[in-house]
């Protein structure tokens, strides 16, 4: 048996060994590969204990200083993607372990699809119309209850948090579809916002003038919940909210008792507070929202590029020659 162990964790869609080729890997070293949550720290912390080294999905799991402590014979950590707020690499550094990240693939143009393909199944009501279909009903919801009449996006306005390469995208879409496309983040100034065929407004006019609202910014501890209850509160009782960044920029709580009070009248969600979304979540239950389970970033191309990047640092790293090692700041 190899002595060597390395664990793959979060695998849900059991993608990792199918999208990459690691039988080198396999040759030297024993692969574990995980394709549920581990839940808490102290399950995590039990299920690696073993592990020398341990593949990441994403911010899917958390590797804060207390899971690193109880990992004594951790020595490698590979996270997909460029860069993983969920993983204490100060802590790793000082522990020796090092920590690598692996290439991203299509991720912007994924999200920003994916985005879309939420605005457009909110603003088309798709999610209701086709559990109605299929609960024998025509034009009502799976309970046979009415929903709001599908709108056009044609001469209404896009708001766009956040202009970055996902935004962007987001935004040119938004104007092929004749959409006026306004544009707020801290830091955008009106001649970038123009440069992309949108205008510059107040964070309060974008939330109160547009028909859709879409988040893309960065998750850090300046946008930590930079869309609160009174953002959420201007927004018209026929408005869309869409978020495929990170539930996190949304005030904890907020959304729910504003969509329960209908500011926004919809929400097309990709991300949560808590993933796999639980059962119990208060989302669930109401029926002015579009869920979809953290898809921007899953899919074959982006999958592909994620695990060979994660299958070649490991064989880099058995070489003893570790590749896009992280600094720790």
């Amino acid at each position: 048996m190899n002595s060597i162990r390395i664990a793959i964790c979060d695998d849900y869609e059991g993608a990792a060994l199918a999208t990459a080729d690691w039988s080198d890997v396999r040759k030297r070293a024993e692969v574990v590969v995980f394709d549920r949550p581990l839940g808490s720290l102290e399950a995590a912390a039990e299920a690696l204990r073993d592990f020398d080294a341990i593949c990441l999905m994403r911010e899917r799991m958390a590797c804060p200083a207390e899971l690193l402590e109880r990992l004594p014979r951790l020595r490698f950590i590979v996270f997909t993607g460029q860069r993983n707020a969920a993983v204490d690499s100060a802590s790793a550094a000082r522990r020796g372990v090092v920590v690598s990240n692996t290439p991203g693939g299509p991720v912007k143009a994924c999200t920003a699809e994916q985005t879309w393909a939420l605005i457009l199944a909110g603003a088309k009501r798709l999610a209701a119309a086709d559990a109605g279909l299929r609960a024998g009903y025509w034009r009502s919801d799976a309970r046979g209850a009415s929903y709001p009449l599908p709108f056009c996006l044609e001469g209404e306005r896009l708001g766009v948090v956040g202009l970055g390469a996902i935004g962007e995208r987001v935004a040119r879409a938004g104007q092929t579809f004749g959409m006026e496309v306004l544009a707020w983040s801290t830091n955008l100034t009106d001649e970038r916002a123009a440069a992309l065929g949108a205008r510059r407004v107040s964070r309060e006019e974008l939330f109160a003038t547009s028909r859709v609202v879409s988040l893309h910014l960065v998750l850090s501890e300046r946008t930590r919940g930079i869309v609160g209850a009174a953002e959420l509160a201007r927004m018209a009782p026929n408005s869309l909210l869409v978020n495929t960044s990170r539930a996190g920029l949304i005030e904890s709580g907020a959304l729910v008792a504003a969509l329960a009070a209908g500011r926004p009248g919809h929400a097309a969600l990709d991300v949560f507070g808590t993933e796999p979304l639980p059962a119990e979540d208060a989302l669930l239950a109401l029926p002015n929202v579009t869920l979809s389970p953290h898809l921007g970033y899953a899919t074959e191309p982006v999958f592909q590029a994620f695990h060979e990047g994660l299958r070649e640092a490991v064989s880099a790293w058995l070489d003893g020659k570790p590749i896009r090692v992280l600094q720790s700041s």
